[in-house]
């Protein structure tokens, strides 16, 4: 999402010290890292609607985030691909070892495929020949990281609650928003916080939320949050790129991703798949992300 020049993450957001791939391909692409805003206090919000100050502690302090967003990494990454060799808008319907089938008709061939979506959309495609059944069921089995989720942004202004010594930290038992934090720009006026939707998947698509979420962050922060610039709910449980039915009940933790020896073995007959739910660095997250494609690189291009 963009306001006034500035990107608002809509999707991941955060970059941990240590996470070594991402910080080097955002210095690569001139791309700072800033940290978390997480100072002042923390809010906490009772069940019954009742706010208490001071009440935990700042879950993401410590983190960092990218200028202009993750999608501002999407799009330098872009700008350095060959414009021709760039097809936009084009779902694949079709896979084999040496090439693809758009929806539209067209083909692409190519000496090796890799994969890059999750796994159960990926277990979705055409596979020419099938793909072995135990492939199947492996990257059917495989849960997309935050896939069941909703996030909510909602830019001001300013960012006027640091005036009152908040962090834009807030939990909450009563929702809709069960965690929120302070999703400012590193520099400039503008402020904005962003908050997990707390309803689940299930329910959420009969729901209007803006108005219960603007009343929440009145509740929390104050009057001045009662008139945001723009509020945009993204419900990634409902994109098709992202998520299927199955994705709608999130896993009861962080999942022990890895690579299935079956989809290992399709890898050697031409077809990789890559993404952060398929690896056991940093599965799930960017850092993850960027080691399955480490490792499709290695496999396209050895030595």
């Amino acid at each position: 999402m963009h306001l006034d020049g500035e990107g608002f993450d809509l999707g991941p957001s955060w970059v941990w010290p240590g996470q070594a791939r991402i910080a080097a391909l955002c210095n690569l692409l001139g791309l700072p890292l800033f940290a978390q805003h997480a100072q002042g206090a923390q809010l906490y919000e009772q069940p019954d609607g009742r706010v208490i100050r001071d009440q935990g502690f700042m879950s993401m302090a410590g983190s960092l985030r990218i200028s202009g967003g993750t999608g501002a990494l999407v799009a330098a990454l872009v700008a350095r691909l060959d414009p021709a060799r760039l097809i936009m808008d084009a779902a694949v319907q079709q896979v084999s070892d040496s090439g693809a089938t758009l929806q539209d008709g067209r083909s692409i061939t190519a000496d090796r495929v890799v994969i890059a979506i999750p796994p159960r959309l990926a277990a979705g495609l055409a596979f020419i020949p099938a793909l072995p059944v135990d492939a199947q069921q492996a990257l059917a089995a495989v849960p997309v990281w935050m896939g069941a989720h909703a996030k909510c942004v909602a830019v001001y202004d300013t960012p006027f609650w640091r005036s009152d010594a908040l962090s834009g930290d807030a939990a909450s038992r009563r929702g809709p928003l069960a965690e929120i934090h302070d999703a400012s720009p590193a520099q400039g006026p503008l402020g904005a916080l962003f908050g997990f939707v707390g309803v689940p998947a299930d329910q959420r698509a009969q729901l209007d939320l803006r108005a219960p979420v603007t009343a929440q962050l009145v509740n929390l922060f104050g009057p001045q949050a009662a008139s945001p610039r723009r509020l945009q709910i993204m419900d990634w449980s409902r994109e098709t790129f992202t998520a299927t039915p199955a994705d709608a009940t999130p896993p009861a933790g962080h999942p022990a991703y890895l690579l299935p020896a079956a989809l290992r073995q399709v890898a050697d007959d031409g077809i990789i798949f890559a993404c952060a739910e398929l690896t056991t660095d940093n599965g799930g997250l960017i850092e993850g992300a960027l080691a399955a494609a480490e490792r499709a690189a290695r496999i396209i291009l050895p030595g």
